[in-house]
Order: C-alpha cells, then sequence, then structure tokens
C-alpha cells in the first residue's frame, strides 16, 4: 500500500489553501504509480 509522504501531505494542504482562497473547493489529491494509487480523500485526510 502507498503512503503518501510529507512533501506529499504539505503539498495537498497547499493548494487546498490556495483553492479555498480563490473560492475553488479541492476534491481531491491522488498519487498514481505503476502497480497502485493514493487518494487524499479516501483516506478522508481532504
Amino acid at each position: 500500500m502507498l503512503h503518501p509522504s510529507e512533501s506529499d501531505k504539505a503539498i495537498t494542504r497547499k493548494l487546498k489553501m490556495a483553492g479555498e482562497n480563490l473560492d475553488i473547493k479541492v476534491l481531491d489529491h491522488v498519487i498514481i504509480t505503476e502497480n497502485a494509487f493514493y487518494s487524499f480523500a479516501d483516506e478522508g485526510i481532504l
């Protein structure tokens, strides 16, 4: 199973904050590899 790095978590927070400033709702941040994917929304982080 994939786990987001601290950098992944930090950029997700920044994207969410930037979206809020522009009245844009960030629905998900997805990390995709050759064999799997990780969804921040599925994990309840967003």
